[in-house]
């Protein structure tokens, strides 16, 4: 596919919102834009998840679930970009649920809720998901509403997007197998990620690159 031109919306959290980078022409959708020739229009929020909280938080805007602002983004996107998964499984309080979920209750059931909010607004749009990075900590950390645990791993949450997103024929860059950033090897997380979370302007470009040669295959 060539890029060039094509209107291309992200929504995503605080990588996408660029936390990290020295500046926002730095983050991986803009870089994008300069390479390719795209129109890039960036929709990150700091602290926000896939599914909604049922806790409120104590920033209100971090409950600014990404299903909540499909209706926000440009009307015409000839492509929908989703970066996400990574605060549900860090801070988020829904349980982790079944594929045979379909109500934003649970982080299964929020995924398909979301996926058809994109289909039926963008019926004509490439619709794209990326699958969250490596971080620090990425396992036993995910707890459902009564403090039992049914998510042991950041990876489930990588696989359950994979999941949906093939029940949808939906494409799959799946940055936690592919992205080469791993925090946990030091001198990875000193290059690309250094409070092992959010990418650092290195690591956006890697992002980058692995989405452009992504993109560009479809």
């Amino acid at each position: 596919m060539d890029l060039k031109g094509k209107k291309i919306a992200f929504l995503g959290d605080s990588i996408t919102e660029g936390h990290g980078t020295t500046s926002a022409e730095h983050t991986f959708w803009n870089i994008l834009a300069k390479r390719t020739g795209a129109q890039s229009y960036g929709y990150g929020i700091g602290g926000t998840r896939i599914a909604p909280q049922r806790k409120p938080s104590e920033n209100p805007r971090h409950d600014l679930y990404f299903g909540s602002r499909v209706d926000e983004m440009i009307p015409n996107a000839d492509i929908v970009v989703v970066f996400g998964g990574t605060n549900d499984y860090g801070h988020g309080d829904a349980a982790f649920g079944t594929m045979e979920d379909r109500t934003e209750d649970t982080f299964y059931g929020a995924l398909h809720s979301l996926i058809r909010k994109l289909i039926e607004r963008y019926p004509e749009a490439l619709i794209v998901i990326m699958t969250p990075l490596h971080r620090l900590a990425e396992s036993g950390r995910a707890y459902n509403e009564r403090g039992v645990r049914n998510a042991a791993d950041l990876r489930d949450y990588v696989d359950a997007i994979i999941e949906v997103a093939a029940y949808y024929g939906i494409p799959v860059l799946d940055l936690f197998r592919v992205s080469g950033i791993q925090p946990e090897i030091p001198a990875v997380r000193e290059r690309y990620m250094p409070d092992g979370l959010h990418p650092c302007d290195a690591g956006h470009e890697r992002i980058a690159e692995r989405l452009i040669g992504f993109l560009e295959k479809l």
